[in-house]
């Protein structure tokens, strides 16, 4: 397998002053040095950013960014996906530059979800100083962390992630949301790549929302950074999307909180650590232990009251 981890996300936005507070006050996360050409970056450990918000007209994820094991498995994944028919861009030199990677190449998959493969990453000296008193995320060999996208062609699109673009299936569940037993559910597909992490992309039976993202997760390193994130949240009045919980799948105990761009960022740890080339695929029917009681159930709750 050629899938190393998530490197790094692309975020569009007219509210670039509100993603600075969001990420910096409330996150946690680090100005990084500024690229110069509008955007800004923002690092959670040593890659020089894995953040990276550009100004543009609208709020919406553009890609989320993995890395391959090197430069053959680049050209070799690169020629796979154009041959699925999907469109290739490769990208600047300026643009790779800009990046911190050797090459990088954008595309999409079948549902129009925004994508960059890279390889050649780099990393510095520069040490994480939390501006909230984060002590650490985890990253590592497990990267930035993961991205959960919409798929209303579900089959179409998890066949593109596990046939051509190698990620393996890590858990395959159907999820009910209503107690009809007629309710079809929802299918999902939780996908590793080469490295311990439960999951570094995930797909959600469901159409696109304009947000071009259903969420993205970052690991802090104890429960109690955890809390004080949630802390951070709850004094800045940002909508909490879903309460602190436990997930059955991956274990992670988390939250949810929205983010300027409308989708939703996970905020969790103390997650199961997987063996990639061991670990036979589960089909979970929960999605959580406890906890995690959505704004949405809140909302039916109240209705029905």
């Amino acid at each position: 397998m050629a899938i190393r981890a998530l490197g790094y996300v692309v975020i569009a936005t007219t509210k670039m002053d509100e993603w600075d507070r969001y990420l910096t006050e409330t996150v946690g996360v680090m100005r990084a040095d500024d690229p110069g050409d509008g955007a800004a970056h923002y690092r959670i450990d040593d890659r020089p950013f894995r953040f990276r918000i550009e100004p543009g007209p609208r709020d919406e994820l553009l890609a989320a960014a993995y890395e391959l094991s090197d430069a053959a498995a680049f050209e070799r994944l690169k020629q796979a996906i154009a041959a699925a028919g999907r469109a290739v861009e490769d990208g600047s030199a300026a643009d790779a530059a800009t990046r911190g990677v050797r090459a990088f190449f954008r595309t999409s998959d079948p549902a129009g979800n925004g994508l960059e493969f890279y390889h050649g990453d780099s990393r510095d000296a520069v040490a994480f100083v939390s501006p909230a008193g984060v002590k650490a995320f985890v990253t590592g060999d497990m990267g930035m962390g993961h991205a959960v996208f919409a798929a209303p062609g579900f089959d179409e699109v998890h066949a593109f992630y596990t046939d051509v673009v190698g990620f393996h299936d890590t858990d395959i569940p159907r999820f009910h949301f209503s107690p009809d037993p007629a309710d079809p559910g929802m299918g999902f597909a939780f996908m590793h790549a080469d490295n311990g992490r439960h999951h570094s992309i995930a797909i959600g039976q469901g159409e696109v929302p304009p947000s071009r993202c259903i969420h993205l997760m970052l690991e802090m390193q104890d429960l109690a950074d955890v809390g004080r994130c949630h802390d951070r949240m709850r004094r800045a009045g940002i909508e909490e999307s879903a309460t602190l919980g436990m997930h059955v799948n991956d274990q992670m105990t988390s939250f949810y909180m929205r983010t300027p761009a409308g989708f939703d960022l996970e905020i969790g740890c103390d997650p199961l650590v997987i063996d990639p080339a061991t670990w036979v695929p589960t089909a979970h029917q929960q999605i959580s232990e406890w906890g995690h009681v959505w704004t949405w159930q809140k909302a039916m709750t109240e209705d029905a009251a």
